[in-house]
């Protein structure tokens, strides 16, 4: 796992960016409008995630428009899946334990 992408998440207006890239493709200008930022303030931010390689530029005439790069997230679901494993192993025995508490309630 890239710590770069880990970081370049981990600021909520960035994260805010990747949340509203993951419906469709956006400009500068549109991202900092519905975010409530100033252009540069969202070039600044774009400039992270896309050096973090989790967007993309393509140059259309006087636009950049970004859009979400499929990698990062791949690779982030994949280091996930290792601790979605342990926790559901952790649960599954939570719950046998519980499920045997219950049991001892109703003997009684």
């Amino acid at each position: 796992m890239d710590i770069n992408v880990m970081s370049a998440l981990a600021e909520p207006t960035r994260m805010q960016m990747v949340e509203l890239l993951r419906e469709c493709p956006l400009t500068v200008g549109e991202i900092a409008e519905r975010l409530q930022l100033r252009q540069p303030q969202a070039s600044k931010h774009l400039r992270v995630l896309s050096e973090a390689g989790i967007v993309e530029a393509e140059v259309d005439a006087n636009r950049r428009i970004y859009r979400l790069r499929p990698d990062p997230f791949r690779e982030l679901d994949k280091w996930l899946e290792n601790y979605r494993v342990i926790w559901e192993q952790r649960f599954d025995r939570l719950d046998d334990y519980l499920q045997k508490l219950q049991g001892k309630d109703t003997k009684n």
